[in-house]
């Protein structure tokens, strides 16, 4: 009954939300920037043609969507600014009453497709096995699967499943680098300069000089007594500094990681407050210009977790998991809910062809983003799959624009190198499936050959 309830709450909060805002967003279209054309298909190849199939599954593994930032109070965002942030309506890292609205909405408008599609029909009460919602432990992951939930299916009770303690960290969903020795760690490091264009982290942190220059004007960190005192170093200067070890996540030190938190923020506080200018500080900022500061978070992201040798270990618990869903007898629908790590893992480590965002601050992984495997099958019962991108655009979040199949989040096309699509732009079954075991696959042999070749060396 709890449960229940406070699925109740979410709706009626979301519909009086909508009300006041419903009337202005179906006025002005989509309401997305004039950059954004808000249609099913943005900023990726060309969409698949399902008309001559029918959608038996979907399998969403999902980034969470908006939250408070990660920091405390006395953090760098305190110190690195003069200015006072946005009052956030949850805790540092939860999920924020914007969120919670945005995601209910999404799971409206997933209600609306697969029930457009005949793969739900109207007020569907799930049989049991049929779905299936997982999350990482953490406050933001396990209330975002809740509130998709509550707008999927708003008359069912649909438990989501958490296999560690509450705020824990569930390896599954967190890109954990489970193995690491000294030639492991070097061709890591190489792949990383390599995408660095052949200069490393320095490579990196000069293709971030106008972004991290706009970064400092726009939080105005020239006039914080940190900053004017060394505490934090020079962000344009100073070396970025890539740990790696077993057992745990990549991370590093340095310029790109405290201006990564401040993105990250500054982006947060864009999509909550309404005042343009207040977001940014005072400062007059364009959509581009927050696309640049974007720009430092898909940076920290392709860094950590988009190194090929890297990212097929990092992603090999939740390509398992993603694989046994897409698998699993009589499953329809499966949603898991992780973070951006996740997602860029998982992508990396598949082999996603290069895609780029439209309508969103994030090029890659925006804010709540979908990667959406749809299983269709044709008239004589062959299987195929589309896998598409799925995100609510700028001016979608910042409005909380109800979304229906009229007005839909945006939708990116994704595709995979060496994995062809048939004549409609469909991935036929076995190539999907082969793709996965051979990515799963791939980090036992890539740790065989490490070991072989450590043991060989002390010989």
């Amino acid at each position: 009954m709890k449960t229940a309830s406070k699925k109740l709450l979410a709706l009626l909060l979301c519909l009086t939300l909508f009300c006041a805002l419903g009337a202005q967003g179906f006025a002005d279209g989509c309401g997305c920037c004039e950059k954004c054309c808000c249609c099913q298909n943005c900023g990726g190849g060309a969409p698949a043609d399902t008309s001559n199939y029918s959608l038996k599954q979907v399998v969403v593994l999902s980034r969470h969507n908006i939250r408070s930032p990660l920091s405390e109070k006395g953090s760098v965002l305190d110190e690195i600014t003069p200015h006072e942030w946005f009052q956030w309506t949850s805790n540092p890292g939860e999920l924020s009453l914007r969120g919670a609205m945005l995601e209910t909405t999404m799971g409206q408008y997933f209600r609306l497709w697969l029930e457009n599609e005949g793969l739900f029909p109207e007020n569907y009460i799930p049989k049991d096995g049929a779905v299936r919602f997982y999350a990482n432990g953490y406050q933001r992951t396990q209330a975002t699967a809740h509130y998709f939930s509550a707008g999927l299916l708003p008359v069912a009770v649909v438990p989501v499943e958490r296999h560690v303690d509450y705020n824990s960290v569930d390896g599954v969903f967190v890109p954990v680098l489970t193995f690491m020795n000294d030639a492991y760690e070097a061709d890591i490091r190489a792949e990383v300069a390599e995408r660095g264009g052949g200069e490393g982290l320095s490579g990196y942190s000069e293709s971030l000089r106008d972004a991290i220059s706009l970064l400092i004007e726009v939080a105005d960190m020239e006039e914080s007594e940190a900053y004017r005192s060394g505490a934090y170093g020079n962000l344009l200067e100073d070396e970025t500094v890539l740990n790696l070890g077993e057992g745990v996540e990549a991370t590093m030190s340095g310029p790109i990681k405290i201006a990564t938190s401040v993105a990250d923020a500054l982006a947060l506080q864009y999509y909550e407050e309404p005042d343009e200018l207040k977001a940014a500080f005072g400062h007059e900022l364009s959509f581009e210009d927050w696309r640049t500061i974007g720009k430092v978070l898909a940076t920290y992201e392709e860094i950590l977790f988009s190194a090929p040798s890297a990212a097929v270990n990092e992603a090999n618990p939740m390509l398992k998991e993603l694989y046994a869903e897409l698998n699993a007898q009589g499953r329809e629908f499966s949603f898991l809910c992780g973070h951006d790590s996740t997602v860029t893992s998982v992508l990396a480590a598949l082999g996603v062809e290069d895609y780029e965002t439209t309508g969103a601050i994030h090029p890659t992984t925006p804010i709540g983003c979908k990667v959406v495997f749809e299983r269709w099958v044709n008239e004589k019962g062959a299987s195929f799959f589309k896998v598409n991108l799925v995100y609510q655009s700028v001016d979608q979040l910042r409005s909380i624009q109800p979304l229906s199949l009229e007005v839909p989040p945006m939708i990116i096309p994704l595709s995979f190198e060496g994995v062809a699509v048939n004549a409609d732009g469909l991935i036929a079954e076995k190539d999907l499936m082969n793709l996965f075991l051979e990515k799963i696959s791939l980090n036992n042999e890539m740790i065989d050959a490490y070991t072989a070749e450590e043991f060989e060396a002390a010989a």
